[in-house]
């Protein structure tokens, strides 16, 4: 396989109340993520990390109560930009949160190089906004800031650039807030929980985001996994754990039949927190599920 991966490091936690994530491109760069990727026959360049200040060296500058926005919005700006050039100049982005706020930056990326469906892996929805948001947490709002139509009031979050609630869809979602249930249905996003990966199986829920995303016309894709999406007992080190999440084999096989489509062309993997972790053994894992979502095969 003759592609190049450009790693992006983006070492935030701005988006949350809970230290650790920042430390996440640190950890899966330790668990050998570039050794990994060369190793299927891909050309790597790591891109380092972006400059993020820590949050006591951070102006807060609270802007509809949300702690950080300027500067969160400036890093998402420049991640954009980064993950843009490199689809266009035909390389694979991988972006290494860092809370879930850095995909407001990545997606808008992906899509300024033209339409791209988005694929959020999550525990969470993500798609809060300053009036349902509990917390005011920016990790909770990305994806309604990405949404065309969905929060407004959040376009200083990102580029100018959103996306159709029809090119989005979740996968593993176990923990939504009130104001996140209403506004989902009310934009008509589509999403599978995981009581639907019980009922179904994750092959079957596979096949039909996929086919949903070929109904939408969409050639290209974008995978935002949140290491959340797994079970706790598999991937302690996370952000925001909860229970009942995906299993070792389930996450890989949803990996392996999105290499088998061809269709992905950025990623990000977020949310890992090395303090909460045992012997970085959930970098370790995001490490081997990006090397199957890449094309890892067992034959």
């Amino acid at each position: 396989m003759d592609k190049e991966v450009r790693i992006i490091g983006v070492p935030m936690d701005l988006g949350q109340g809970r230290r650790g994530v920042d430390m996440g491109p640190f950890a899966l760069r330790y668990a050998g993520l570039s050794d990994r990727l060369a190793q299927l026959g891909m050309r790597v360049k790591d891109l380092g990390n972006l400059d993020v200040p820590v949050p006591e060296a951070a102006p807060e500058v609270p802007e509809n109560g949300l702690r950080h926005l300027p500067v969160v919005s400036a890093i998402n700006r420049r991640l954009a930009g980064m993950c843009a050039r490199a689809i266009e100049e035909g390389a694979i982005p991988v972006t290494l949160g860092g809370d879930h706020s850095v995909a407001a930056g990545s997606v808008a990326g992906a899509r300024a190089a033209g339409r791209v469906g988005v694929l959020w892996i999550d525990a969470h929805a993500d798609f809060n906004t300053p009036e349902t948001s509990p917390s005011k947490n920016l990790h909770g709002m990305p994806l309604a800031a990405l949404v065309d139509g969905a929060a407004k009031n959040l376009a200083t979050y990102l580029t100018d650039e959103q996306v159709q609630p029809q090119e989005v869809v979740l996968v593993g979602i176990r923990s939504l807030d009130p104001g996140e249930r209403r506004a989902l249905v009310a934009q008509g996003i589509k999403l599978y929980t995981m009581r639907d990966v019980d009922e179904l199986g994750i092959a079957e829920v596979t096949r039909q985001v996929l086919a949903h995303f070929s109904r939408q016309g969409l050639e290209r894709l974008h995978v935002s996994f949140d290491l959340d999406s797994l079970d706790p007992t598999i991937a302690p080190g996370v952000g925001t754990p909860v229970p009942g999440g995906l299993s070792y084999r389930e996450a890989h096989l949803l990996m392996e039949m999105l290499a088998d489509d061809r269709r992905v062309g950025s990623v990000d993997l977020v949310e890992i927190n090395p303090i909460l972790d045992t012997l970085n053994g959930t970098a370790i894992l995001a490490v081997e599920l990006l090397a199957s979502l890449m094309g890892q095969s067992i034959l």
